[in-house]
C-alpha cells in the first residue's frame, strides 16, 4: 500500500507526526493509500521554506516562471493515464470523465496562466501636466491555496497555477480524502525543476492543516473552495488578520427550461449537468424548473434518460456513475431522498443504493435520483445536496421563475434554456448567480471570471481575476 508523503522544501518528507491516516477507494469501500496526519509543525515547515524562496522566485523573470509551468503542464500530459486512473481510484468517478476532463483541465490551468503572465500590462494616468502614476502589481508573498475532494486535481493547479505565475510561493492542501494526484503533482515539480521551497503540499484534515493555513500569520492570502460552512470558519479566522480571501463555496443551481428550447439538445446537457460526476460539482443543475406546457414532455423524457444511465465499476467504460466520495457522503445524500419524501416529494427514480457485484460489492454507489412534486421553498430544494439528486418543478413566467431560482441562499450559476434570446438575456440580467449560461453548460473560457453571490462565495477566480487576487496594485506618482 502506497504512503503518501508531505512535499516541504523540494522534498517528499513523512509527516512530522509520523502518523498516517486511511484514504479509501470509493468504489471497493477498502483502504487503498495512507496520507500523512499531518499538523501545525508540518505548516510550519512548509511556510518557512515557502517565505525562504519567496525573494528568489518573486524576482524570476516572467518567462522562466512561464518555462517552468508549462513544463509542468507538459509532464501532467505525458503522465495523463497514470493520473486519470490515481482520479478514479482516489475520487470514485468514471475513468473515461477523468481522462476526458479532469486531467486536461489540470494541464491547461498551468499553460494557461504561464501564458497569460508573458502578457500582463500596467495602467498609467497623465495628471494633466503636473505628473503621472502607473501602478505595479507585485506578488503578495506565501498564498495559502486549500482545495474540494470533488474535482482533485482540476481545482487543486486551478489555484496553485496563478498564484505561482503571478510570483508567489505557496502552502498547498489537497482534500485528505482524494490526495493522490496531488501527490502525483509534487513528483512532477520535482521533474520539471521546480526551485526549492515555491511549492509546498502538506496533507492532512482540515480541522490540523487547514486551520494551521488559515491562522498562520506569515500566509497573507487565502484561496479556498469548498463546503459554505468550512468558508465562513476561515472567514472568521483571516478577516480579524486582515488576509485576502477568495472562497468559492456552495451552490443550489437552478436550471430553466422554456417551452420553445431546442428540446433534444436542452434534455442532452441537461441530464450531463444534473449527474455528471454523480452530481458531485458545485455547478451542477440540481433544480430544474420547466416551463408548464413543456413539463409532462419533458419530464418523462428525462427520467427515461436518467433511469438508462448505467451505475457501474468506474474503470467500466460503459459506466455513466461511479461511487460517491464515502460512505458519510452517500448516507448523507441517501437522507435527502428521505427528507424530499417526508416533504411530499415523489421519487420517479432511483434514490437508492445500489450493490454491484465482483471487486465493487462494498463500494459506495447510488442511483439517480429524479423527484418531483416539491414546493421551492422546501428544505430539499434549499439546501445544497451535492449528489445526483435533482427535483423538477412547473413553472408560468418569467416573473415566477426568477424568484424560485433566487430563492436560495446560494448563487453560483444558473443556466437557460430557450430560442428566444431576448428573454434570455433579460432573465440572466436578473437572476443572481455569478455564472449564467444560455443554452449550454460548463462551457468555460479561462479568460472569464468565475465565482458566486451570496452564500456561495466571495471574490473571483479565473483570467486576470486570479492573477490580480495574489498580486497587490501599488500606485507610483512622479511628479514632472
Amino acid at each position: 500500500m502506497e504512503h503518501i508523503r508531505n512535499y516541504i522544501n523540494g522534498e517528499l518528507v513523512d509527516p512530522r507526526s509520523g502518523v498516517w491516516l486511511p484514504s479509501f477507494e470509493p468504489a471497493t469501500g477498502t483502504v487503498h493509500v495512507r496520507v500523512p496526519d499531518s499538523g501545525v509543525a508540518d505548516v510550519n515547515a512548509a511556510a518557512e521554506s515557502a517565505a525562504a524562496a519567496f525573494p528568489q522566485w518573486s524576482k524570476t523573470p516572467a518567462e522562466e516562471r512561464s518555462r517552468l509551468l508549462l513544463r509542468i503542464a507538459e509532464l501532467i500530459e505525458r503522465r495523463a493515464n497514470e493520473l486519470a486512473a490515481d482520479e478514479s481510484r482516489d475520487n470514485g468517478k468514471p475513468l473515461r470523465l477523468a481522462r476526458a476532463v479532469d486531467i486536461p483541465r489540470a494541464a491547461k490551468n498551468f499553460r494557461f496562466f504561464a501564458t497569460a503572465i508573458l502578457h500582463s500590462s500596467t495602467d498609467a494616468h497623465a495628471t494633466d501636466a503636473t505628473a503621472v502614476n502607473y501602478t505595479l502589481r507585485q506578488p503578495i508573498g506565501v498564498a495559502g491555496c486549500i482545495s474540494p475532494w470533488n474535482l482533485p486535481l482540476y481545482l487543486f493547479t486551478w489555484k496553485i497555477a496563478p498564484a505561482l505565475a503571478a510570483g508567489n510561493t505557496v502552502v498547498a492542501k489537497p482534500s485528505e480524502i482524494t490526495p493522490l494526484t496531488a501527490h502525483r503533482l509534487a513528483e512532477i515539480c520535482i521533474e520539471a525543476g521546480l526551485p526549492r521551497g515555491v511549492l509546498n503540499i502538506v496533507h492532512g484534515t482540515g480541522a490540523d492543516v487547514g486551520e494551521a493555513i488559515t491562522k498562520h500569520p506569515g500566509i497573507p492570502a487565502i484561496s479556498f473552495t469548498g463546503g459554505t460552512h468550512t468558508g465562513a470558519r476561515i472567514a472568521r479566522t483571516a478577516a480579524p488578520m486582515f488576509k485576502k480571501l477568495s472562497l468559492e463555496l456552495g451552490g443550489k443551481n437552478p436550471t430553466i427550461i422554456f417551452a420553445d428550447c431546442d428540446f433534444d439538445a436542452t434534455l442532452d446537457t441537461v441530464v450531463r449537468s444534473a449527474f455528471s460526476n454523480q452530481g458531485e460539482i458545485c455547478l451542477c443543475g440540481s433544480r430544474i424548473f420547466i416551463e408548464r406546457p413543456l413539463y409532462s414532455r419533458f419530464r418523462d423524457a428525462f427520467v427515461q434518460r436518467v433511469s438508462a444511465l448505467r451505475v457501474g465499476d468506474p474503470l467500466d467504460e460503459k459506466t455513466d456513475q461511479g461511487a460517491l466520495v464515502s460512505e458519510q457522503h452517500l448516507e448523507k445524500v441517501l437522507g435527502y431522498v428521505a427528507l424530499a419524501r417526508e416533504e411530499g416529494g415523489t421519487v420517479l427514480c432511483g434514490g437508492e443504493r445500489v450493490a454491484l457485484n465482483g471487486r465493487c460489492r462494498e463500494g459506495w454507489f447510488m442511483s439517480p435520483a429524479v423527484i418531483e412534486g416539491l414546493p421551492f421553498s422546501c428544505r430539499t430544494n434549499q439546501e445544497e445536496i451535492f449528489g445526483p439528486v435533482a427535483t423538477l418543478m412547473p413553472f408560468d413566467d418569467e416573473e415566477e421563475v426568477t424568484s424560485m431560482a433566487n430563492s436560495t441562499p446560494y448563487g453560483l450559476a444558473a443556466s437557460i434554456w430557450t430560442s428566444d434570446l431576448s428573454r434570455a438575456h433579460n432573465m440572466a440580467a436578473r437572476l443572481h448567480s455569478g455564472i449564467v449560461w444560455i443554452n449550454c453548460w460548463m462551457l468555460r473560457d479561462l479568460r472569464t471570471p468565475f465565482g458566486g453571490m451570496k452564500q456561495s462565495g466571495i471574490g473571483r477566480e479565473g483570467g486576470w481575476e486570479a492573477l490580480h487576487f495574489f498580486t497587490e496594485a501599488k500606485n507610483i506618482c512622479v511628479k514632472l
